[in-house]
């Protein structure tokens, strides 16, 4: 079995696209290609799920997606990210107790 770049990078940048799509969901700022703002890390998201599909095009084909379950199940996961995403978010965000103390918290 040898290293193969492509599918590195085909990884790297479809595993890269997750928290920003996370963080684009639920408001949180993070640093992306396009800022701080939403939906600039949505928008990088994006990006990344595209140059990830154009390079997995490119070394198998699209229809091969349909027989490799290692890139569907993370482009699935990521789909149902980007669909509950933001309803989690508004079911769970304010019924969240912390279980530890903020130490510089002013009382």
């Amino acid at each position: 079995m040898t290293f193969n770049w492509i599918d590195f990078l085909i990884g790297f940048f479809l595993m890269n696209a997750m928290p920003h799509l996370i963080f684009g969901l639920i408001r949180l700022r993070f640093l992306s290609l396009f800022g701080f703002s939403a939906w600039g890390n949505l928008l990088y998201a994006l990006v990344n799920v595209g140059i990830a599909g154009g390079l997995y095009d490119y070394q198998y084909g699209i229809n091969a997606l349909l027989q490799d379950g290692v890139a569907l199940g993370g482009l699935a996961m990521l789909v149902i990210y980007a669909i509950t995403g933001r309803l989690f978010v508004k079911l769970f965000q304010e019924k969240t107790t912390y279980a530890f103390h903020e130490p510089f918290d002013e009382e």
